[in-house]
């Protein structure tokens, strides 16, 4: 390393040779700036900055290395985290269709029994109101029936009162009395 640093720095002298002034003066400048040169990088040979300076380079190196392993690593659990949750995902997915699927069957079910449940409920009114129909009508029969019994039973007071003397209706009576009498005995 050294002999590279006498190299470089018997290379820089040149221009100043050729400019035709003495280089080897102190008042020279260029001289005096080549000395100071060479000394600081002596100093800086002799107080080890060179491999301190790649020790710490190789240091940062490593550190590098081991923030590209550990970027490396984070990558591949991010990969597997994300499969993972895309995995999950269609799993989720699924179950919902299925969930969904299953709804729509239950809801189709429920429709099909409510339908059904209707159609005999219009039965069973149809059936109460024929029956109530078919009551009324019944009752009414029986209404103008005994209408016409008592409209029948007064037409017949009537003709009897007019036709009955005291002496039918004693004879009426006694006739009724011996009917009775021979269906008791």
């Amino acid at each position: 390393m050294i002999r590279m640093i006498a190299v470089s720095a018997a290379l820089a002298a040149t221009p100043a040779l050729a400019a035709g002034d003495v280089f080897f003066s102190l008042r020279n400048s260029d001289f005096v700036v080549l000395i100071a040169f060479l000394l600081f990088i002596g100093l800086l040979v002799y107080l080890k900055v060179p491999s301190t300076l790649m020790g710490m380079l190789d240091k940062r190196a490593a550190g590098i290395e081991a923030d590209l392993a550990e970027a490396r690593s984070l990558r591949e659990d991010a990969q597997s985290l994300l499969a993972s949750y895309e995995r999950k995902q269609r799993e989720t997915k699924d179950q919902a269709e299925r969930i969904v699927a299953h709804a729509r069957t239950e809801a189709e079910e429920a429709s099909e029994k409510a339908k059904a449940d209707l159609e005999r409920s219009v039965e069973r009114r149809l059936q109460a109101a024929e029956e109530q129909i078919a009551s009324a009508e019944a009752r009414a029969v029986k209404e103008v029936r005994d209408r016409a019994v008592q409209v029948a039973i007064a037409a017949a007071a009537d003709v009897l009162s007019k036709q009955m003397d005291g002496k039918r209706h004693g004879e009426l009576i006694d006739q009724s009395l011996a009917t009775v009498g021979a269906k008791l005995h």
